[in-house]
């Protein structure tokens, strides 16, 4: 029981074990101070000396005395043996709840611990445990994971840092690169072979552009959400994203449904929030079939709102699709596409979910294709119905 359970447990057996032995020792010595018997006086002889009949007598009342002693002796005996077994299971009582009341004295700076650094994460990295009191293993502890905290404050932030400045700086060369081809396609006749290198090296420029866009946006949100946070609807950024998107739809000849169920609202980042819904649309139509379909649905309660975005497809492997939140991860060739794609779509969209307190979840379906599903915290929800079973 020692080695198992938690820390509270046993250090409750130990201080109640430790108890209990002081208790029991104490009634081992109490009995064998009290363990002397006094020999029983003996009585005045009521008879003549000499006299026969009065020392028979005499006798006789000796014997009557000593088993009346003995008798006595023996309930005595019985009582101590009863209040001792009382006392013990009494004293047994009173150890467990001293023992556990002394654990959770000693392990309650432990618990403060624990829950604060449970409590930090890389959006707050900031907080400190900063416990106070005796130079102690306790505030040892305390003070080696406030450093370990603060060094990694000072990575995360040199690490997005260096993110952010560097996708800044790459924006100087390919600005130069863009304005060379303007100048090379504006001379007059420009050959063939000119034209169609100038074309092709605009599409890789955009394909960083786009890369370079990625990086700061996952930046910002790994930073964490804006402090300009708004009310929004996430069924309005619905709207919207898929309201810009119709050309892509019809390209692929979607079957596009759009299902907002309940006027629900979250307070965040605008432009974060808008460009979560964008990238998970944009997910479902790159990586879809010709043909397919789309299913868009947005739900929740008073304290979540809800947004999913499903696809149909091939069968993909549970496995895999964990791994798609993580940046440049990317499915195999099952998936339509994905050799046009960064890999950072769902990355971003899964840190812009951390920033504002949210989950997601990423589900392959059983019958083919992909479920995304984004939970985020609800703000001044509206229980009435606004559309449902829209199709856009």
């Amino acid at each position: 029981m020692l080695r198992g359970g938690t820390v509270v447990r046993r250090f409750t057996v130990l201080y109640a074990s430790g108890f209990l032995g002081s208790g029991i020792v104490l009634l081992a010595l109490t009995r064998l101070m009290s363990g002397v018997r006094l020999s029983a006086p003996t009585p005045p002889s009521t008879g003549v000396p000499g006299d026969p009949s009065g020392l028979a007598a005499a006798r006789e009342e000796i014997r009557d005395l000593r088993t009346r002693l003995a008798d006595v002796h023996g309930q005595q005996e019985h009582r101590w043996v009863v209040a001792s077994l009382v006392a013990l299971v009494v004293m047994a009582g009173l150890s467990l709840l001293l023992g556990r009341l002394l654990a959770g004295r000693v392990l309650r700076p432990l618990r403060l611990i624990t829950a604060t650094t449970r409590r930090i994460s890389a959006e707050n990295l900031h907080e400190r445990l900063a416990v106070t009191g005796p130079a102690d293993e306790v505030k040892e502890l305390a003070d080696t994971v406030d450093g370990l905290l603060e060094r990694l404050e000072a990575s995360f932030v040199a690490q997005r840092r260096f993110v952010g400045n560097a996708s800044h700086e790459l924006r100087t060369p390919l600005a130069t690169m863009r304005a060379s081809l303007d100048v090379a396609v504006a001379k007059p006749e420009p050959a063939a072979q000119t034209l169609a290198l100038a074309d092709r090296l605009r599409a890789e420029l955009d394909r960083v552009d786009q890369l370079l866009d990625g990086f700061l946006l996952l930046a910002r949100a790994e930073h964490g959400a804006s402090a300009d946070r708004t009310l929004l609807s996430l069924g309005e950024l619905a709207r919207e994203a898929l309201g810009a998107r119709g050309p892509g739809v019809a390209a692929k000849d979607l079957d596009l449904r759009l299902e907002v169920r309940t006027a629900v609202r979250t307070r965040g980042s605008a432009a974060l929030l808008s460009r979560l819904v964008q990238n998970l649309v944009d997910n479902a139509i790159a990586h879809n079939e010709e043909g397919g379909w789309i299913r868009v649905a947005v739900d929740g309660d008073g304290s979540e709102s809800r947004l999913v975005v499903e696809t149909g497809g091939h069968v993909l492997d549970q496995g895999e699709v964990d791994r798609l939140g993580r940046p440049f991860e990317r499915l195999g060739t099952a998936r339509t596409g994905s050799e046009e794609s960064s890999g950072l779509g769902l990355s971003i969209v899964a840190a812009i979910v951390a920033a504002h307190g949210g989950r997601l979840v990423l589900r392959a379906r059983p019958e083919g294709g992909l479920r995304v599903a984004v939970t985020l915290p609800s703000a001044a929800p509206e229980g009435v119905a606004v559309r449902a079973g829209a199709t856009a």
